[in-house]
C-alpha cells in the first residue's frame, strides 16, 4: 500500500519533472514517438547515475486507465470486421513467440553460460510481472533476469518506433488527429466506468487490469457511437509521458555493473525479438495485406502497456494490438511453465 501515497513526494516530483524534459528533448529533436521515448531514456538515465525514481500506483494505473481509453477511440465496426482475418495472425504471432523463447534461451545457455532456468526466463519475450515471479520461486538468477529484461523492454520502446519509420509513412509526431475531442460528460461517464471495470479486473490479476478496463469500455462507448470523439491532449498526453517515465524507473536502484553483466543478454534477446518481428510482420503483410505499423507494434515483445500507448501514438488498429498482446500474455502464462525444469539441475 505504500506504494499508493509514495512516502517522499520530492522523489516524485523529482522523476516526473526529469520525465517531462525528456519529452520535450525529444519533441524538439523531432525523435519517434516522443511522448514515450524520451522520457523512458531520460528517466533511465537518471536512475543509472544513481537517482532514486518512482511513479506510484495510483498515478501508474490511472495513466493505463487513460491509455485503455484512447486505445479504444479507434474502435469502429469496420475494424471489427476485419477481425476474421487474425487467426493465420494468431498463428504467426505464436511461432514468432516460439522462436524467440526457445532460440533465445538456447542461445544464452549455449553461448553466455546461463543455467537452463535463468536461459528460458530471460528469453521470455514479455509477462515480466509473472516472470520475476517465477524467478523468484527458482533457483535462477533473478538479478541478471530482472535487468536482461527491463533493458529488453526499454530497448523495444526506442527501436520500434524507429523500425516503424523506417518501413513505413506513418506520422510519428504524434501530431494532433483531425477528429474532434470527447465531450466532456462522455469523457467522465467513460473515465468512471473504466475505473470500475479496471478495479474487478485487478481482482481477477489480470496483467494491466486499468488499460484493459479503460479499453473494454471505451471501445464499447466508440464501437457503438455513444461517446465519439478522441481523449483530449490534456489527459492524453501527460499520460503517455508518464508511461514512459515508468520504463525509466526500473532501473532506478540498478547499477552500471548490473547493466552491463546482463547487456550481453539483452542485446541477443532484443535482436532476435526485432528479427523475428520484423519477418512474421512482413509475411503477414505479404499473405493478409495487413498495414506494417499495425503488426509490427501487435509482434514487438515489449510490455502490454507500453505497446498500448505506442500503438495509440502511431495510429496503429488498436483492437488488432489489443487483442495480439492480450493473446501473447495468455499464450506465456502457461507455455513458460512447461519448459522449466520440474528440478533444479545437479552441479
Amino acid at each position: 500500500m505504500r506504494l499508493w501515497l509514495p512516502p517522499d513526494p520530492a522523489t516524485l516530483a523529482a522523476t516526473l519533472a526529469i520525465g517531462a524534459m525528456g519529452a520535450v528533448l525529444a519533441l524538439l529533436l523531432h525523435l519517434p514517438a516522443p511522448y514515450l521515448t524520451g522520457p523512458a531514456a531520460l528517466v533511465t538515465l537518471a536512475g543509472v547515475l544513481g537517482m532514486r525514481t518512482r511513479v506510484p500506483l495510483a498515478l501508474r494505473d490511472g495513466c493505463f486507465l487513460v491509455i485503455g481509453m484512447s486505445m479504444g477511440t479507434g474502435v469502429n465496426p469496420q475494424i471489427l470486421a476485419a477481425a476474421a482475418h487474425w487467426p493465420l495472425s494468431l498463428v504467426t504471432l505464436s511461432a514468432a513467440l516460439l522462436l524467440i523463447f526457445l532460440g533465445g534461451a538456447a542461445i544464452l545457455q549455449r553461448w553466455l553460460g546461463f543455467d537452463r532456468t535463468s536461459a528460458l526466463l530471460a528469453a521470455t519475450p514479455g509477462h515480466l510481472s509473472y516472470i520475476l515471479s517465477l524467478s523468484a520461486d527458482t533457483k535462477s538468477d533473478l538479478s541478471t533476469i530482472t535487468v536482461a529484461q527491463s533493458l529488453r523492454v526499454l530497448i523495444l520502446t526506442l527501436l520500434v518506433p524507429l523500425a516503424v519509420a523506417v518501413l513505413t509513412d506513418a506520422d510519428l509526431s504524434m501530431s494532433a488527429r483531425p477528429e474532434g475531442t470527447m465531450a466532456l460528460i462522455h469523457l467522465a461517464a467513460v473515465l468512471i466506468l473504466a475505473a470500475i471495470v479496471g478495479a474487478g479486473l485487478k481482482r481477477t490479476n489480470m496483467p494491466a487490469a486499468f488499460l484493459m478496463g479503460g479499453f473494454i469500455v471505451s471501445a464499447l462507448s466508440h464501437g457503438t457511437g455513444v461517446t465519439p470523439g478522441l481523449v483530449p491532449g490534456w489527459l492524453g498526453i501527460p499520460s503517455f509521458a508518464i508511461m514512459g517515465t515508468l520504463i525509466g524507473t526500473r532501473f532506478s536502484g540498478i547499477t552500471l555493473a548490473q547493466i552491463l553483466r546482463a547487456s550481453g543478454a539483452a542485446g541477443v534477446l532484443t535482436a532476435l525479438a526485432l528479427v523475428a518481428t520484423l519477418g512474421a510482420a512482413l509475411i503477414m503483410h505479404w499473405v493478409l495485406g495487413l498495414p506494417v505499423t499495425n503488426l509490427l507494434i501487435a509482434y514487438a515483445p515489449g510490455g502490454l502497456e507500453t505497446m498500448a500507448a505506442m500503438s495509440v501514438m502511431l495510429d496503429a488498429d488498436p483492437a488488432f494490438v489489443a487483442f495480439h498482446h492480450a493473446f501473447r500474455i495468455l499464450l506465456l502464462t502457461f507455455l513458460v511453465p512447461v519448459f522449466l525444469p520440474r528440478s533444479e539441475p545437479q552441479t
